[in-house]
């Protein structure tokens, strides 16, 4: 697989309830949300942390999935193919389909659940303090259910991007949870069980 990724298994690794996958920030790693994994406290799900496939300007050991530096979004096409396939192969190796799948990102990594994911029939996706970098359109497939939670005081991404986010995907039809509290460009304690309960309603245990 052409991405690198930390994995965190389940404590059934035979049988697994689902896989939940997580896609870091502009400038993190694979290691930057590997947090959640025990903090979520869902034991019986498979974890996967794939990292960007490119280095960060800036940050020593930061991976960036496209350039923002400028508007024109450099290496998002090259990024875009190389995760649609790490996401095939993933399936495969796990033996996990799509529909037992959860697709969640931060950030940028938001950016490019909301792109990827609406088209792969993944069970649902989770965006953290994300945003759009496309105009999504009508498509024949049906759109996964979405949560998304942002900060009132993010300063990186501002709140009227995910705003934008969750009218546009409300247009389309989605079903979109949208929470808003009281914090930065971070992922505070109450998001947790957010997460965890959406997982739950969204996997339930009948595979």
């Amino acid at each position: 697989m052409s991405l690198h990724s930390y994995t965190v298994k389940s404590e059934n690794p035979e049988n697994p309830e689902g896989l939940i996958i997580f896609l870091h920030g502009w400038g993190a790693n694979c290691e930057d949300l590997t947090f959640l994994a025990p903090m979520l406290r869902l034991p019986n799900y498979w974890f996967e942390f794939p990292e960007a496939p490119f280095p960060h300007p800036q940050v020593p050991g930061g991976r960036a999935w496209y350039a923002l530096e400028t508007q024109e979004y450099e290496g998002i096409e090259e990024s875009r193919e190389k995760l649609i396939d790490w996401l095939n192969a993933i399936a495969q190796t796990t033996g996990i389909p799509p529909q037992r799948t959860i697709l969640g990102g931060f950030s940028q990594g938001g950016a490019m659940t909301f792109d990827v994911g609406r088209t792969m029939g993944f069970a649902g996706l989770i965006v953290l303090s994300g945003y759009l970098h496309f105009k999504p359109e009508p498509q024949q497939t049906p759109l996964p259910p979405i949560l998304m939670a942002h900060g009132k005081q993010d300063m990186v991404v501002p709140l009227g991007a995910a705003h934008q986010a969750r009218d546009s995907f409300q247009k389309l039809g989605a079903t979109v949870e949208y929470h808003e509290y009281n914090m930065g460009h971070e992922i505070c304690p109450d998001i947790l069980g957010l997460i965890q309960s959406f997982v739950i309603k969204t996997l339930p245990n009948n595979h």
